[in-house]
């Protein structure tokens, strides 16, 4: 049975890592290189650095920000934020991104997602859904963008489908609804996503327990898993929340 990942998430804004509570209150949570080393080797599988006001902003992603953390890694590490072309992720990649994260841009022009498949491999694009329930719940759960300040209109569940129809290797799925509250993941909509598509989907937005993580793999069905208030801010490490994960009876590579 393949083992699920555990990632750490950096949300950066101005060359630094912050934290809010469904997309609004934002605090500060220290330099991303420093905190990007520190999850890595507290076991973390990957690190995923998101620049959450490139697009908002309409500049591209901070690529000495990028460079600086990337020195910092040996695990896989994904950037998102200002990424509109096969050029910029080229950016990316070459300053040491090893997957790029598209959002507002795949939305805006979907053709982009296999622009970049075809010149970096399926493997390294990640789309990335942020995501807010309707009123009727899941089954009408709406596509944000612009940093979740935009409504699209777009289905969640038909735009992961379309996505991987063009070509993404993973979704990171947000939930709005839970992001930053520490209640747990939205396992139903995690579930609906991962059901309907055949590539890995990555559950994001309302970590605050391993009893969490647990449940977003087993009931959510989720391939990965990503966190960023509680490791930043010191209520776990991914060392001991993979081997109560794991003590739950979920496989997870456990680090030496």
């Amino acid at each position: 049975m393949l083992t699920k990942r555990i990632i750490a998430c950096l949300d950066v804004r101005g060359g630094r890592v912050v934290k809010g509570i469904q997309f609004l209150d934002i605090v500060d949570a220290g330099d991303p290189a420093e905190l990007a080393h520190r999850h890595a080797a507290a076991g973390a599988d990957e690190i995923v650095l998101l620049d959450i006001t490139a697009t908002h902003e309409g500049r591209g992603t901070l690529i000495d920000t990028v460079k600086r953390t990337a020195a910092t890694l040996f695990v896989p590490f994904t950037v998102g934020g200002g990424i509109r072309s096969a050029e910029d992720a080229e950016a990316v990649f070459t300053a040491g991104a090893d997957k790029v994260s598209i959002n507002s841009s795949a939305i805006a022009r979907p053709e982009l997602i296999g622009e970049i498949g075809a010149s970096f491999g399926a493997q390294a694009v990640i789309v990335a859904i942020d995501a807010r329930r309707g009123e009727r719940g899941v089954s009408d759960a709406e596509v944000y963008v612009s940093g979740g300040r935009k409504p699209t209109g777009r289905g969640v569940v038909e735009w992961a489908k379309e996505a991987e129809q063009r070509g993404a290797g993973e979704i990171l799925l947000t939930s709005m609804d839970t992001d930053g509250m520490r209640n747990g993941f939205d396992c139903e909509l995690t579930r609906a996503v991962s059901e309907a598509v055949q590539i890995p989907v990555i559950a994001s937005g309302g970590a605050g327990s391993a009893a969490h993580f647990a449940e977003v793999f087993t009931v959510g069905k989720a391939d990965a898993a990503l966190a960023a208030s509680i490791f930043h801010f010191g209520v776990t490490d991914s060392r001991a929340l993979k081997a109560e994960v794991a003590a739950a009876g979920v496989p997870m590579r456990l680090p030496c």
